[in-house]
């Protein structure tokens, strides 16, 4: 161990030799350097991204054009591209990636399983289901309607996939199994009310369902953000009875942990998490599902959600990149490419979970 000074910062090598930063002030912390690298390093790459996001579209920018606009010094113009129009896309796009990244990583540590996110379980569904009832049923377009019916669904299925798979405690595995019934019957559902209702109407809906970025405002962006960055915060509390939860039941009782309330207060943390950035966006796949596994693999341990939110981040944006210069001359919904790259992924994890059990 060697102290920096001491009763303030020491560094040591513990836990089979990863080194932490210890600080003894007013609150005691233990941070984990090889996560602050990791972190680091994809919070770099996600601003360089960020940047080339600001520069390119149908007006390309230089770096000092986009600098100039941030600072204010910019012509009227390059300040409305840059500030009105590609910054709250960008900024979206970072701190929801976050959110669902976040989410899937509540879900997969309760399930301990690296399908347990909120695509496969179902809360993503369940916010879908309650945009559509909002949209189609109640005919209102009202980013506030639609995002209180979002929110709605996603909590009342995440309640009712909860009493469904409860039974003398919560397994994970009963839980997946639970959320993909219950995700395949609202998809059925989700179905029933597109084609019911009238043509513009459900194609207005189909597209939001998509899920995108285009055209998105800081009237929109910015309660979604909010949401999500004190949904984080939640999160960041409640990370040592989820840790100690990985350990299982016994472990976490002995470190008093009461499961069934931490359990529950988590998994309406993910559905949260989830819901926020769908009724922004509508549901986006892929990111909850493979970011924190990502992060994992480069972390080398999952103690920390700094870089499972970093990496969030960085998929989402890079993603909404790819959406918009995939083709020359048109934007596609960041959706299509999240979703394309979640069913690469799904067949992977799936192949390597079939070796695996050979």
């Amino acid at each position: 161990m060697v102290c920096l000074q001491e009763g303030v910062i020491c560094i040591s090598p513990i836990n089979f030799g990863r080194r932490y930063i210890r600080l003894n002030g007013i609150w005691k912390l233990r941070i984990d350097v090889r996560s602050i690298v990791v972190t680091a390093i994809l919070l770099g790459a996600t601003l360089a991204i960020a940047l080339f996001g600001l520069m390119v579209g149908t007006l390309q920018l230089s770096v000092n054009d986009v600098l100039s606009a941030l600072s204010g010094e910019a012509t009227k113009m390059i300040r409305t591209v840059v500030v009105e129009w590609r910054l709250p896309r960008v900024l979206a796009a970072i701190i929801f990636g976050a959110g669902l990244a976040v989410s899937g990583a509540i879900l997969q540590s309760l399930t301990r399983n690296p399908l347990g996110s909120p695509d496969i379980i179902g809360f993503a569904s369940g916010s879908y289901t309650g945009a559509l009832i909002v949209i189609l049923v109640f005919s209102s377009t009202s980013f506030i309607g639609i995002a209180a019916g979002a929110l709605i669904g996603g909590i009342t299925t995440a309640i009712l996939i909860y009493i469904l798979a409860f039974r003398k405690g919560t397994q994970g595995f009963r839980l997946i199994i639970v959320g993909i019934a219950v995700s395949t019957i609202l998809s059925s559902l989700n179905s029933v009310l597109l084609m019911r209702s009238k043509s513009e109407v459900a194609f207005t809906a189909a597209a939001w369902g998509v899920g995108s970025l285009n055209g998105i405002s800081w009237a929109q962006a910015v309660p979604g953000m909010i949401t999500v960055v004190v949904l984080l915060i939640c999160a960041t509390v409640m990370s040592r009875p989820l840790r100690g939860m990985e350990l299982g039941e016994d472990a976490a009782k002995s470190h008093g942990i009461r499961i069934e309330r931490s359990q529950l207060v988590l998994i309406l943390i993910s559905v949260m998490l989830t819901a926020a950035p769908t009724a922004v966006m509508g549901p986006v796949s892929f990111v909850a599902l493979a970011a924190p596994q990502i992060a994992l693999r480069l972390n080398k341990s999952s103690q920390s959600l700094a870089p499972i939110a970093a990496m969030g981040a960085f998929l989402l944006l890079g993603a909404d990149i790819v959406a918009q210069r995939v083709i020359s001359g048109m934007i596609l919904p960041v959706g299509v490419v999240t979703l394309s790259l979640g069913g690469i992924y799904l067949v992977w994890v799936l192949f390597r979970q079939a070796r695996s059990a050979l």
